[in-house]
């Protein structure tokens, strides 16, 4: 059984048909599909690849491993990508991480490649491995690798970067320290022995090599004497692309990384340095049997194999049903083990290809509730003429032995009304439902370390006779709708509360000592849903007179006032809810959308920040430019600010004149290049007396035209940023307006910040520019490009690389006094 859905998902993802919407839909196979696959049947070798993160992995090599090489292949990346920054929208952490992860469930259903993650929590840029496996729980994550090495048993291991610092990521370093740890601690039986009461054994891989890497400025290709090279960049027939062309397709998957990729054509060398065991000579897996002599007992299956595929036609594969049905039965004979397994569930699949065999399980309901119904259809057909039966259903409490034909190409639908128990977990992602420790996420199932999502809500077990044998079939429930300009969609099926309760927002703001209204609100997922009550968590520094039970009607929200009582200029206070019923889920229901993943569904806890912020504004209207997402403007209108999204036909002189100041989302420039053609209107605002504050730019370059922006030119340094969060900042002009008016800065406006202080700095700046700060991560020379600012005409032009994207979120008090003060430069005498 622990075999059983990794090898069914490695048969769904290995199957080359062409995935441009990578939307969920039933799997559906042509006859070239279906001739890969009986080849790959006859290669029994395995390859994991680990590196760091979302987009580490070697998108035009993972095809040619699966599609070319017919091999079993995993990617495991040891995180999800949290700490990353948002090119799609305006998530970040835990968001942002099931964006990615979900980014990556689609290339792989792309590349062919499997997915599995460790426990690890992507902190930010980690400038070395040592803060990196600090700040993770190395033995943590250790064991996660190992753990995922003696389940997928991978021939030969393949590490994404060196350990050393060529990696330009302390993450990416990490994960080949991890990985090279784990290749030896994985054979080890005296090595996280408790990993074995859960069905592995030791597993001792044969070879670990580096696979070299040339991007983000990077050119660490490993040449010299003991380098093996291959070419990987072959046209495949079958699919007709060439592995370039499909690992084009897969990168832009990763569409929150603005990863957008061509197909490449032409020849591509990958270049491999052996990290531990046998160097290969001719081949990655010299000296690895990748055949059926490697199961003992499996004499014969083989040739069978060969026969079946050297008979296989195009135009009939039902053909084939008979001999792979006979051949099943052979390979179900063998004694239980990884290959067998796997090999089972690959055969099965392509006798229900062959078939033509189609069952689904679906709703219309978008979602279900506790203790509410479930509308499900059962949906077959079988659309060749083939002996088949539908003989058993399984969902849940419903248990149905049927003995119903099946025959040629006719629709058989068996529609139910099912309760769903009231106890039935809700779709919390398994990472989320603990709260995390520090850089970990806390999951207590073994069985669930190394998953790449849950498993379904629902899952519907059928048994079905084909040519005379009965096959259990596992099928998915999913919200399945039609949207009219999408067509046919498929969805997950989330499982919600019956009740929930939440703060309104994620901070509550004292503007000056006075009170904060603070709002919850309850919102009812099901009509029997009760006496919904909760009570308001404890505060030190604020203090509510309302009563502490609160009880809520649907969709209603409650306010309560709170009152800043600490004898602190600025600060702030977590608060949260707990409950006071059993019926209520403290947190509410989080959906994420975009059309290149599925729906996501999480549910945020019941907690928010009160921050009581001493502060003087100046300045009314703001003109917002988003950029690649940040929660600035709800910061802006809680300090009392105007704002105003602007778009493109917005950008003229006359309109404005009417703004205090123009503010830019991160990244803005990067994403509009009209940002650039409009520079000049933006500084001609400036120069009249407007102010221009230009949140942080990836680079200059977009392609191959630079970005204008600015009247006076200043170079942007992916690689020139601030780290750790707690760093010393040095005021190196203590006079300068932005440290004193209208509020004055001191140090304590840096503390609590999170993640980090500074990316992407000014580099080569105009003399006409100031400087106000310095900082530095440990052991590096000061840097003081995360704020310059310049006077131009009568008005002021300010670069910003300080994050506070990420501040302001958090509740940090001394970002929203900062931000008031830049708000207020052109104003300043």
């Amino acid at each position: 059984m622990i075999f059983k859905r990794l090898a069914l998902a490695a048969f769904c993802t290995v199957l080359g048909f062409s995935v441009m919407n990578a939307q969920l839909a039933p799997p559906v196979y042509s006859s070239a599909d279906i001739y890969m696959q009986l080849k790959k049947l006859n290669v029994l070798g395995s390859v994991l690849y680990i590196a760091a993160h979302p987009d580490d992995e070697n998108n035009g090599f993972l095809p040619y491993l699966a599609k070319e090489k017919l091999y079993r292949t995993g990617y495991m990346s040891l995180t999800r990508g949290d700490g990353g920054q948002n090119l799609i929208g305006s998530e970040q952490g835990i968001e942002l991480g099931m964006i990615r992860t979900q980014e990556l469930l689609a290339a792989r259903r792309i590349d062919g490649a499997e997915q599995y993650f460790s426990r690890a929590y992507e902190f930010g840029f980690s400038k070395n491995a040592d803060e990196a496996l600090r700040i993770w729980d190395r033995q943590k994550v250790l064991s996660d690798v190992v753990w995922m090495i003696r389940k997928f048993q991978p021939d030969i291991i393949i590490t994404r970067f060196p350990g050393d610092a060529r990696a330009g990521h302390g993450h990416h370093a990490a994960s080949s320290i991890i990985a090279q740890e784990a290749f030896t601690a994985a054979a080890d039986p005296n090595k996280f022995p408790e990993q074995f009461q859960y069905g592995v054994k030791p597993w001792q891989a044969k070879r670990i090599l580096w696979n070299g890497f040339n991007f983000g400025g990077n050119n660490n290709t490993p040449g010299g004497p003991g380098i093996f090279q291959m070419e990987v960049n072959i046209l495949n027939p079958l699919i007709g692309k060439s592995y370039g062309e499909i690992g084009g397709e897969a990168r832009t998957m990763h569409k929150s990384q603005g990863e957008g990729r061509p197909r490449r054509r032409g020849p591509i060398t990958e270049s491999f340095q052996t990290l531990n065991g046998e160097a290969p000579k001719t081949d990655l897996m010299d000296g690895i049997v990748t055949d059926w002599s490697r199961i003992p007992g499996a004499d014969g299956i083989q040739g069978r194999i060969n026969t079946i595929t050297n008979a296989f036609r195009l135009d009939q594969p039902q053909a084939s049903v008979p001999a792979l049905i006979d051949l099943y039965r052979a390979i179900k004979a063998l004694p239980a083990g990884n290959w067998r397994d796997q090999k089972l569930a690959e055969t099965q699949q392509l006798i229900e290809a062959c078939a033509g065999f189609f069952a689904e399980a679906t709703t219309s309901q978008e979602n279900v509730v506790q203790g509410d119904t479930l509308r499900v259809s059962f949906f077959f057909n079988e659309r060749y003429k083939i002996d088949a039966g539908l003989k058993h259903i399984r969902l849940e409490n419903f248990d149905s032995s049927l003995n119903t034909p099946l025959p040629q190409n006719a629709n058989v639908t068996i529609n139910k009304i099912l309760p769903v128990p009231a106890d039935k977990k809700i779709s919390q992602p398994y990472w989320l439902v603990y709260p995390q420790q520090e850089s970990m996420f806390d999951v207590r199932d073994q069985m669930l370390i190394g998953k790449a999502e849950n498993d379904p809500s629902f899952e519907a077990i059928y048994t079905v006779n084909l040519g005379g044998e009965d096959f259990t079939i596992r099928r998915p429930v999913y919200y399945k709708f039609v949207d009219p300009a999408k067509g046919e969609l498929y969805e997950p099926l989330p499982v919600l509360p019956r009740a929930e309760a939440n703060f309104t927002k994620e901070n509550f703001i004292s503007l000056n000592g006075a009170p904060v209204r603070v709002t919850t609100r309850v919102k009812t997922n099901s009509r029997s849903a009760q006496n919904i009550s909760y009570m308001l968590g404890p505060t030190q520094k604020f203090q509510t007179h309302d009563s502490k039970t609160t009880e809520g009607d649907m969709d209603r929200d409650v306010m309560h006032v709170y009152e800043p009582v600490a004898k602190m200029d600025n600060y702030r206070e977590e608060v949260s809810l707990t409950p006071a019923t059993p019926d209520v889920y403290l947190g509410s229901t989080r959906t994420i959308s975009y059309d290149h993943i599925p729906t996501i569904t999480y549910f945020a806890p019941a907690k928010a920040n009160l921050v009581k912020l001493n502060i003087k504004t100046v300045g009314k209207r703001i003109g917002f430019i988003p950029g690649a997402g940040d929660k600035m403007p709800q910061a802006l209108e809680q300090l009392g600010y105007e704002v105003k999204i602007l778009k493109e036909e917005d950008l003229n002189t006359a309109n404005l004149a009417q703004y205090d100041a123009i503010i830019t989302g991160v990244r803005a420039y990067n994403i509009f290049e009209y940002l650039t053609n409009k520079n000049d209107v933006l500084s001609k605002y400036v120069e009249n007396g407007g102010n221009l504050i230009v949140q942080y730019l990836k680079s200059n370059q977009v392609g191959l035209k630079r970005v204008k922006v600015g009247p006076y030119p200043f170079s942007v340094n992916a690689g020139s940023r601030v780290t750790e969060e707690n760093a010393k900042v040095e005021f190196l002009l203590p006079q300068h307006p932005v440290l004193n008016y209208p509020n004055k800065i001191t140090d304590q406006d840096f503390e609590g910040w999170v993640q980090e202080r500074s990316t992407y700095q000014a580099e080569n700046v105009d003399p006409h520019f100031e400087a106000p700060f310095s900082m530095n991560d440990t052991g590096e020379k000061p840097a003081n490009g995360s704020l310059i600012t310049a006077k131009y005409g009568k008005g002021v032009f300010t670069y910003v690389s300080l994050v506070l994207f990420r501040q302001l979120p958090a509740g940090v008090p001394g970002a929203y006094r900062l931000l008031a003060n830049i708000i207020a430069l052109s104003k300043s005498k």
